[in-house]
């Protein structure tokens, strides 16, 4: 008997009631906050940094899934990858064979990561940190990992230990015996490390809440101090690697820097099958899998399958045949200055910061006496209204899809896809200045949109 299951009839069928079924079966709050600030759109398809409404209209997408869709949407040699392997009819994931695929993406991987030597493969971001985590702890023989202040590392439990906000580590605990340390600090982390426990130190190169790139010299001289006091340097390249800072991971615009273990994840899949990945040393991996009893010790269910390694096969090729990284650099220059030379323009505007097409746009307190009093209003219902005051016009009356970087910041995050072209700089930059002049004229819209974020806000309290 042949079970017939037609995805497109379903999806014209019941497709229509998407945030209902949200709201009824899935997080209540997510369409709550969508319908709440007038982001509950109805996207029908995507290509590469584009997203289009049933009207045929295109959305600019500056935050590529929060780093997922680092090749765009759709791009066509990811997809005709993930056709090919599924047309395989491989005998994936025995358990007991040893498939090509894993390894050949291990290969790839590694060449760009030349100090590196072995990999393992999960399914997300937050398994490659849990995989370093583990790693790290075994490989020394120590408890406790220290993390930067802000950091962002997943969610689940061993990663939120090393999550640096306490609005996601609230009502999970008890956590991990980590510490968090300043971005930057070597006197703390040297403190810390003193004490003769520490394994490791993980620490994004540019944290992505908030858009903070660690001060020049840090990295390399905390490693100094990591080995010296025999702990490890893990890099959390999840959301900076595979070029999103204009090299292949972020931890290279520094000299010296050799992290002990990198994890990857998100850009890696393509956008279709989700991969994470944890890249060490050798020393540390024949340490956890020191004997054939200890074969399976760590591993993942759906880790290093098919679908997955043929995606990240086929990015890593797209990376290198279409110099991805060196037209991430350009582009991200370029829209980077363009911003910059707004700052003196708009007294809202107090910095632009970032690397490649990593980039976080902050606002301040205003000279002039109306806007600081509009400012003091928002600030007093809650820090970070202002950012989303910005956000939300851009989406309802340009069509360019941003969001803020964090809870309680005044920063908008810009993640584009690595795709990203000169046109879309010259397309982000008109909407963001007709947003900035309006918000500069003390009244209209925004202002008014403004007052509606108040009273949400005071009504949550």
């Amino acid at each position: 008997m042949t079970t017939e299951f037609d995805l497109g009839a379903l999806l014209a069928e019941r497709g229509a009631e998407r945030y209902e079924l949200h709201a009824k079966y899935l997080n209540p709050q997510l369409p709550r906050m969508l319908h709440t600030i007038g982001f509950d759109k109805v996207y029908e398809r995507a290509e590469g940094a584009h997203f289009f409404d049933a009207e045929g209209n295109d959305y600019l997408d500056m935050l590529a899934g929060f780093g997922v869709m680092g090749l765009g949407r759709h791009h066509p040699v990811v997809r005709k990858a993930l056709h090919d392997v599924l047309d395989l009819d491989l005998a994936d994931l025995t358990r007991f064979d040893c498939q090509p695929l894993p390894g050949l993406l291990a290969e790839r991987l590694l060449v760009h990561s030349p100090h590196l030597d072995r990999v393992f493969f999960g399914n997300s971001g937050t398994e490659a940190v849990e995989t370093a985590l583990k790693f790290a702890r075994y490989a020394t023989g120590r408890p406790r990992v220290l993390y930067c202040e802000h950091a962002f590392h997943g969610l689940t439990t061993g990663s939120l230990s090393v999550n640096g906000e306490s609005g996601f580590r609230d009502g999970f605990a008890p956590l991990l015996p980590d510490t968090a340390v300043p971005l930057g600090d070597l006197d703390a982390l040297t403190r810390e490390l003193k004490r003769g426990d520490v394994a490791a130190l993980i620490v994004e190169p540019i944290q992505g809440k908030g858009v903070h790139e660690a001060p020049p010299g840090y990295l390399r001289a905390a490693q100094e101090l990591l080995h010296k006091h025999k702990a490890l340097l893990i890099a959390d390249e999840v959301q900076t690697g595979l070029g999103r800072t204009g090299d292949f991971y972020a931890y290279q615009h520094e000299d010296g820097v050799e992290p002990d273990l990198v994890c990857v994840a998100k850009a890696l899949s393509g956008g279709y099958v989700p991969v994470g990945a944890t890249l060490g040393k050798d020393w540390i991996f024949r340490k956890v899998y020191s004997s054939m009893d200890r074969v399976l010790v760590h591993s993942a269910s759906f880790g290093a399958n098919a679908q997955a390694m043929a995606c990240g096969l086929a990015v890593l090729s797209v990376m290198e045949n279409e110099q991805i990284v060196a037209g991430v650099r350009t582009t991200g220059d370029l829209l980077k200055s363009r911003l910059t030379e707004l700052v003196g323009k708009y007294e809202l505007l107090a910095d632009v910061r970032g690397r490649g097409l990593m980039i976080g746009i902050e606002f301040g307190k205003p000279s002039s006496l109306k806007l600081r009093s509009r400012w003091a209003m928002l600030q007093a219902a809650r820090k970070g209204l202002f950012a989303q005051m910005v956000v939300v016009p851009l989406l309802q009356r340009h069509r360019i899809l941003t969001q803020v970087s964090g809870d309680h910041l005044e920063v908008i995050k810009l993640i584009p896809p690595l795709v990203f072209g000169e046109a879309d700089v010259d397309r982000f930059i008109e909407g963001f200045t007709a947003v900035m002049d309006d918000a500069h004229s003390g009244g209209g819209l925004m202002w008014d949109f403004g007052r509606t974020l108040i009273k949400q806000a005071v009504a949550n309290r």
